[in-house]
C-alpha cells in the first residue's frame, strides 16, 4: 500500500476509476520529469474537460497533484520551479507501483473505512456511520455547477495543503528567531498574575495572554500594511496600475501575481510581488490581509499555539487559535489586532458572508456560523455548491488527512467539533462591546485587553452611539468647541478645559464599513472604507436639549480628499433640514440650524476604481508629522432654549 495519504485515498476507488485516474496522473508527472524546462507541462487548466471528468470526481486524485507539489493559481494548477522534483517522483512511484500490481491482476489492498472513523460529523455519538465498517457513500446530490464545484474543491485542496507549510520544524525555528518570545512570555505571565488577582475564579491560562501579546507585537512592531509602495527611485507616491509578469524567483516564493506600483513623477515601475510563502514573508514583513494572516499563523505555530488559517469567500483571511483553558477556538485578526470578536466582519464591516472555512494540519471545518448572527440570510448566499456536496467533500478531506492520527487525537478532534456544532446552532447577538468596549467574557479577560468599558451604562451608550452634550463648563460659557487630529488620533474638547479623548471612533454616533488607515511607508493617516466595501458612512451627533439649550451659531471645518472616481459627500442634518457642504478644510458657517437643539454631521464615502477603490475616498488625510492642525472642527455657540 502507498505511504502517501493522497495515494491511499486514491486506492479506495473502484479498479476502473483508479486505473483511469492513475494513468492521467502518471502522464502529468512523467511530462514534467521528461521535459523539466517546458512550461506547458507544468500547468493544468482547471476547466480542462479531461481534468474535470477524469480527476475531479475521483477521491484522492487532486490530492495527489497537491502532494506532488502543484499549487493553485487563478485558473490553473501550477508546478512551480521551487517544487521538489524528488517529491513528485516519490508520489509518482507510489501510484505506479499500485497501478502495476492491479494491471498484473493483483488484488488492491483494501484500506480501512477511514471516512467513517475520521469524519468529524460521521463520528458523532449515535451516528450510524460511526458504527459502520463501510466507507461513507458520496451523496447522490451533486453541485449545481460542475465548474463552480471544481473551483471550490481546488480552493479547499490548496488551503488544506498550504497549512502544512506551518508544520516545518525548520520554518518554525526561523519564525522563532524573529519573535521576542521571552519578552512576550514574560508579559503574558505578568498579566495572567494581574488577572488572577482581579478575579481569583478566573479559568484563563498563560496561552490566552500569550495570544494577546503575540497579536500586539505582530501588529505594532513586526508587520506593515501596504497600499502602494514608495517609488524606489524618487520616493514619490505610486499607484497600483496593472500586473507584471512574475520572475522565476517570484514564483519560487509563491508570487503568481506581481503588482505594478507606477510612479507618475519619474515613470518608474516598482514591483510588489504578492508572496504566498510564509518563509519569504518573515523577510519582507509587509503586505495586505493575505500576507498578514499567512505569516501570523506561522508565528502562532512557531510559538506552540494550536492555530488554523481562516478563509472567507468574501475576500478576507485571518487566524483562529485554540484556547485550552476556555475549551474553544478564538478569532484572531492580526491586521486589526483583534481577538475574540467574530462578528467584527458582518456587523462592523458590513460583509455579506457566505463561506468561512478553517484549515489546520488535521482538519477542515466550516465555521461560517461563528462569524454570523444572520444565519438564514447567509444560507441564501451559499449557492456555489450544494450543502450535501460540501459536507461530504470536507469529510473526505478530513478522513484522508487524519488516517495517520492516533485514536486519542481523532477523539479529541471529534469532541472539539461537537462543541463547535453546539455553539453554531444558536446565532450570537451583536453585543454593545463587539466593536467598542467588550462586555462578554470574564472580567479578567476584558481587563487583560483593556476592554472594560462594557458596564451596563456604558454599553447602552456604546450601542446607541456617542452623543456630544454640554458639560457644566460648556453650559456656563455657552460654547462647545471640539477638534479632532488624525495624526494624533484624538479629540480635544477645547471648551471643556481641553479634555482629550483618544481614538477616532470613541466620539462617533454611527459608523459603517470605515476604519482608520495608517500608511507607514508614507507616514500618512486617514479614515477610509474597509477593503471590499462599496460604501462607508460615519457621523457625529450633538444634542443640547438635555441641557435646556439651543444653537445660536454653528461653524464646521471638515477635510476630505478623493482620488480617481472616489467620492465623499458631507451632510448636516438638523430636524427635517439637510444641508450639503464641502470637505475643503475651511471653516464654514450654517445659519440654517440656528434655534435647533440638535444636529448630526454625516460623511459618506463611495466610488473609486479597481482593487484599491476603498482607498480613493478619504477623510482627514494628514501627515503623521503634522500634529498642530486639526482635521475636523466643530464650534457651537449656545443660548437658552
Amino acid at each position: 500500500m502507498a505511504e502517501s495519504p493522497a495515494v491511499t485515498t486514491l486506492c479506495e476507488n473502484s479498479n476502473e476509476e483508479f486505473l483511469d485516474a492513475s494513468k492521467l496522473l502518471l502522464t502529468y508527472a512523467d511530462n514534467i520529469l521528461r521535459y523539466p524546462n517546458e512550461e506547458k507541462y507544468r500547468s493544468i487548466r482547471i476547466g480542462n474537460p479531461t481534468f474535470s471528468t477524469k480527476l475531479l470526481p475521483i477521491k484522492g486524485a487532486v490530492e495527489c497533484l497537491f502532494e506532488m507539489g502543484f499549487e493553485e493559481a487563478e485558473t490553473h494548477l501550477v508546478f512551480p520551479k521551487s517544487a521538489s522534483v524528488d517529491q513528485l517522483r516519490l508520489i509518482r512511484e507510489s501510484i505506479a507501483a499500485e497501478r502495476d500490481q492491479r494491471l498484473r491482476g493483483g488484488q488492491p489492498v483494501q484500506p480501512p473505512a477511514q471516512a467513517a472513523a475520521a469524519s468529524p460529523l460521521a463520528s458523532a455519538p449515535g451516528s450510524s456511520a460511526a458504527a459502520s465498517s463501510q466507507p461513507v457513500t458520496p451523496p447522490t446530490a451533486q453541485p449545481s455547477s460542475l465548474e463552480s464545484s471544481m473551483s471550490f474543491f481546488v480552493t479547499l485542496q490548496s488551503n488544506f495543503q498550504h497549512v502544512m507549510m506551518y508544520e516545518s520544524p525548520e520554518l518554525q525555528q526561523k519564525a522563532r528567531s524573529h519573535i521576542p518570545h521571552q519578552q512576550l512570555s514574560s508579559a503574558a505571565e505578568r498579566k495572567l498574575k494581574e488577572a488572577k488577582e482581579a478575579d481569583p475564579e478566573s479559568k484563563l491560562g498563560i496561552e490566552d495572554f500569550l495570544i494577546l501579546e503575540l497579536l500586539s507585537w505582530f501588529k505594532k512592531d513586526f508587520f506593515s500594511w501596504v497600499n502602494s509602495l514608495p517609488c524606489s527611485r524618487c520616493g514619490g507616491q505610486t499607484q497600483n496600475s496593472s500586473s507584471l509578469s512574475p520572475t522565476t524567483d517570484d514564483l519560487r516564493w509563491g508570487a503568481q501575481r506581481v503588482e505594478n506600483h507606477y510612479c507618475q513623477s519619474c515613470q518608474l515601475s516598482t514591483r510588489f510581488p504578492r508572496y504566498n510563502n510564509p518563509e519569504k514573508l518573515l523577510e519582507t514583513r509587509r503586505g495586505r490581509c493575505g500576507e498578514w494572516a499567512n505569516c501570523f499563523t506561522l508565528c502562532c505555530r512557531a510559538m506552540g499555539l494550536e492555530a488554523r488559517y481562516i478563509w472567507d469567500s468574501t475576500d478576507h483571511v485571518w487566524t483562529e487559535i485554540f484556547s485550552a483553558s476556555q475549551h474553544r477556538w478564538l478569532h484572531c485578526d492580526s491586521c486589526e489586532n483583534a481577538c475574540d470578536k467574530p462578528l467584527l466582519y458582518e456587523v462592523g464591516w458590513g460583509k455579506k458572508l457566505a463561506y468561512v472555512l478553517a484549515f489546520s494540519k488535521d482538519q477542515v471545518v466550516d465555521v461560517t456560523w461563528r462569524y454570523s448572527c444572520k444565519h438564514p440570510e447567509v444560507l441564501t448566499r451559499r449557492t456555489r455548491v450544494q450543502e450535501a456536496w460540501l459536507l461530504h467533500t470536507i469529510n473526505g478531506l478530513n478522513a484522508s488527512r487524519q488516517q495517520a492520527l492516533s485514536p486519542d487525537r481523532k477523539k479529541e478532534l471529534t469532541e472539539r467539533l461537537l462543541v463547535e456544532l453546539v455553539e453554531f446552532i444558536s446565532p450570537k447577538k451583536p453585543k454593545a462591546g463587539e466593536l467598542g468596549g467588550r462586555n462578554s467574557g470574564s472580567l479578567a479577560w476584558r481587563l487583560a485587553r483593556g476592554e472594560t468599558r462594557g458596564t451596563d451604562a456604558e454599553a447602552t451608550t456604546d450601542a446607541a452611539g456617542f452623543v456630544f452634550t454640554p458639560a457644566e463648563k460648556e453650559k456656563s460659557d455657552r460654547i462647545l468647541h471640539v477638534r479632532y487630529s488624525a495624526s494624533k488620533d484624538q479629540y480635544c474638547r477645547v471648551s471643556n478645559d481641553c479634555e482629550v479623548i483618544q481614538s477616532w471612533d470613541q466620539c462617533v454616533w454611527r459608523k459603517e464599513s470605515v476604519f482608520r488607515n495608517l500608511e507607514s511607508d508614507w507616514k500618512m493617516v486617514y479614515i477610509a472604507r474597509t477593503e471590499g466595501s462599496s460604501q462607508g458612512q460615519i457621523s457625529w451627533k450633538f444634542d443640547f436639549a438635555p441641557a435646556g439649550m439651543k444653537i445660536r451659531s454653528l461653524s464646521i471645518m471638515a477635510s476630505s480628499q478623493t482620488f480617481h472616481s472616489g467620492k465623499v459627500c458631507w451632510h448636516l442634518q438638523a430636524g427635517q433640514i439637510t444641508t450639503d457642504f464641502s470637505g475643503d478644510g475651511k471653516l464654514q458657517s450654517f445659519q440654517s440650524v440656528s434655534g435647533s437643539s440638535e444636529f448630526v454631521v454625516v460623511a459618506e464615502l463611495s466610488g473609486g476604481e479597481g482593487e484599491a477603490s476603498w482607498q480613493h475616498s478619504q477623510l482627514f488625510r494628514q501627515s503623521l508629522e503634522e500634529t498642530e492642525e486639526p482635521s475636523f472642527e466643530i464650534l457651537v455657540h449656545l443660548e437658552d432654549a
